[in-house]
């Protein structure tokens, strides 16, 4: 594609979609957050537990943005770079759950199991535990893990958009030096936060490869974001050229290959705890083997893995903007449904209990990121202008 079919394009969000956008993701926020309100009043018990999958979803989210960005530039790629933009953004919408986390602070002894005395004392393997797993360590394990995340998001993302003006190598290198053990700090930092919020919701269950679970399926969550982002913005008119056919091929691709390496994970960790049939273990899968958690149990790996990867598997599909679409929109909402059946099956052991809290929660966590996102195409630029491989990326070809 030549430069100048790209210059149509208009790197800078106009100031009229960027006021509706934010006035439509504030709308949004304020209704849910007031439903969340009413919904705690109501049942307190059942808006902390709605939260808590909202509020792991979320962060999957930001986690797989941060994760994706660090490897695209530690692998030098050039595919992906005007679509980085919109993962950076992605990215910056991690911190903020430092501020979502608040709620769960008070609404602990509803969720998590441990924080019971009685439920300890009666449980050998949870007095072992009782040292790690106390409120106060847990806060602070938490907020730890966002100023660590913090710290590097910030660092990043501040010289990528200083390389919007300044046009140097000097800002990728030091992206690069940041980012190599950034890695380190996404994925292990990233698997204590799921042993915390998900994994001791079942205290006295573990698995070693649980945290490589949330992180995939936070991965396919974020790359399937990315690709609505995309499209969405596509049927606004907005960088219809520089994110072209070749780029919504590319990210068909890495739906396809997360979801197969989520499946990977997934089938991996239900094969080392069928194996090993140790009963701290297998505890896991009895929960959700029992009621109506059955059929989701065994629907589950037919909705996240038969159905996407197939309908992904041929050539054209990944080329076909609607199918993507479908396909992106898709894995997110099996997401979500993924994380509230690690969480909720043990505080409703004969099956899933439908509430509209599930929905109120998910919107506020999701509208109040979508603000921290929305609000960075306000100062900067839509793509990573400023990157010497960004014509490189507009005439991008799928082998």
């Amino acid at each position: 594609m030549s430069q100048s079919h790209n210059a149509t394009d208009n790197y800078q969000l106009e100031t009229g979609i960027w006021s509706t956008g934010r006035n439509v993701l504030f709308f949004v926020a304020l209704i849910s957050v007031v439903a969340c309100v009413a919904g705690y009043i109501q049942n307190p018990d059942r808006f902390f537990q709605s939260y808590t999958v909202a509020f792991a979803f979320t962060c999957a989210i930001g986690l797989g943005a941060f994760f994706f960005v660090m490897a695209n530039y530690l692998a030098g790629a050039a595919a992906s770079v005007t679509v980085r933009r919109i993962m950076e953004n992605l990215m910056v919408t991690l911190p903020v759950g430092a501020i979502l986390f608040l709620p769960l602070i008070f609404g602990l002894k509803s969720v998590y199991p441990w924080t019971n005395p009685a439920i300890v004392a009666a449980s050998e393997a949870l007095r072992k535990k009782s040292p790690f797993l106390t409120e106060n360590f847990f806060v602070l394990r938490t907020y730890a893990y966002f100023l660590l995340w913090s710290i590097w998001i910030f660092a990043i993302y501040h010289q990528s958009t200083k390389q919007d003006s300044q046009r140097s190598a000097r800002q990728m290198n030091i992206i690069s030096r940041w980012s190599a053990p950034g890695l380190f700090v996404a994925i292990a930092v990233g698997t204590l936060a799921a042993y915390d919020w998900l994994m001791s919701v079942q205290p006295e269950w573990f698995s070693t490869i649980f945290g490589l679970y949330y992180l995939a399926g936070g991965a396919l969550a974020f790359m399937s974001v990315v690709t609505l982002v995309c499209l969405g913005f596509r049927r606004a008119g907005i960088l219809t050229n520089s994110i072209n056919v070749e780029h919504y091929h590319d990210l068909g691709k890495w739906l396809f290959c997360l979801t197969a390496f989520y499946t990977y994970i997934g089938f991996s960790q239900y094969l080392l705890i069928w194996y090993a049939n140790l009963p701290e273990e297998t505890s896991f899968y009895r929960a959700r083997s029992q009621g109506g958690w059955l059929w989701l149990s065994l629907a589950l790996p037919f909705l996240r893995f038969f159905i996407p990867f197939f309908v992904l598997l041929c050539r054209g599909a990944k080329r076909n903007l609607s199918i993507i679409g479908l396909v992106a929109g898709y894995s997110l909402i099996m997401e979500y449904i993924d994380l509230y059946w690690v969480v909720m099956p043990v505080h409703y052991p004969n099956g899933p209990q439908l509430h509209w809290l599930d929905l109120a929660t998910l919107s506020a966590t999701v509208s109040i990121c979508g603000l921290q996102f929305w609000n960075r195409f306000r100062r900067h630029k839509m793509v990573p202008v400023g990157d010497l491989r960004f014509q490189q990326s507009l005439n991008f070809e799928n082998a």
